[in-house]
């Protein structure tokens, strides 16, 4: 006889549609703003953290990974995809899920979905990043690749920073034609752009979000002025880059996890003795950001297991009290701990 499971047994779980609720809950920019508070909070005590580079599982047709990491109190992992031909077939580049154990007993304490997640997190970091080495009077950006990634970014770095305008390229005029739908009467003033050397004029933000799995030239040399802080967020795997080397040589480039970002960064282009600053040491003073007006700053950012333990974090936090997860019995509780098998004899009456 099958009995309902104890307390012990159940776990939170967020779904897709309870996700979207919490967000709609709380307020789209509220939620990234606070997100962004939260991720760089985590940054701010960056030695705490294990870290470890994620572990990817490469094909022809992408790769598959998890990224895993804990305080000494809480762990927390993601899985993640990235299959830039899923499109063509009507499916996410992109789909993650999430899981937090509570360290001192391995048990988990929340489990969610992290496709909508993922996208809300990697636009906070971005602001998190801007917030301290954008121009402090930056109220335009560009956005070079307008997919799933594009009105998150917007809606950040206007939370956040105060971002007015945004400027539209993709090589897919749908793509720029959804971004402009989904923003409008959001309060932007947005414009289609047919280059990206259109898009980037007069910019003070530039973000590159583009999906194609390739060593790509987005943005050359000759198309990047003084002052400006790029945003690039498109490479995340070996073999992947948007930026031509010649703006890296000109740039001060801000980095997550050294070892991750070798790999999957855009600084895979440059030889090893090639200077880059961790971001958190910026976040917790130890070192300068943005020092002046003319400087190049350059966020090379490939997603990193603390900011998805921060929003996993966050998620469990505003949970709290509400409706917007249900119970998934997930652990085996019987009433002795060494007597599972009595426990799965007796589920047969």
């Amino acid at each position: 006889m099958l009995l309902a499971p104890s307390k012990k047994a159940l776990v939170p779980f967020v779904s897709v549609a309870n996700m979207m609720r919490l967000v709609h809950h709380v307020g789209v920019e509220i939620f990234l703003k606070e997100l962004t508070d939260a991720i760089e909070a985590d940054f701010a005590r960056w030695p705490e953290f294990d870290k470890t580079p994620r572990l990817g599982s490469h094909s022809h047709d992408g790769v598959i990974e998890l990224m895993p990491t804990s305080d000494g109190q809480i762990y927390s992992f993601k899985y993640v995809n990235g299959h830039p031909k899923n499109m063509a077939q009507g499916l996410q580049t992109v789909t993650a899920f999430g899981l937090l154990a509570d360290v001192a007993t391995g048990y988990p304490v929340l489990q969610t979905e992290m496709t909508v997640l993922t996208a809300l997190r990697t636009a906070a970091t971005s602001a998190m990043a801007a917030r301290h080495l954008a121009p402090k009077s930056s109220r335009t950006m560009a956005i070079i690749g307008n997919g799933a990634q594009c009105e998150f970014q917007a809606l950040a770095m206007r939370a956040v920073l105060g971002i007015e305008s945004v400027r539209l390229f993709d090589i897919d005029p749908k793509a720029t034609e959804k971004a402009l739908r989904n923003l409008a009467g959001s309060g932007f003033e947005t414009v289609a752009c047919t280059s990206a050397q259109a898009a980037i004029e007069g910019a003070d933000i530039i973000t590159t979000c583009t999906a194609d799995k390739a060593f790509a030239t987005i943005l050359t040399d000759n198309m990047v002025g003084a002052g400006v802080h790029i945003n690039a967020i498109g490479g995340d795997c070996p073999g992947k880059t948007e930026l031509h080397p010649d703006i890296l040589k000109r740039a001060d480039t801000f980095v997550e996890y050294p070892p991750q970002t070798w790999i999957e960064g855009e600084i895979q282009q440059m030889p090893k003795d090639y200077p880059i600053t961790e971001l958190w040491r910026v976040v917790t003073g130890e070192t300068e950001g943005r020092r002046d007006p003319r400087q190049i700053t350059l966020f090379d950012s490939v997603g990193f297991a603390i900011e998805d333990f921060s929003a996993l974090r966050y998620v469990r936090e505003k949970i709290r009290d509400t409706q917007f997860f249900e119970e998934l019995d997930m652990i085996a509780d019987p009433d002795d701990p060494r007597d599972l098998f009595g426990m799965l004899s007796r589920a047969a009456g």
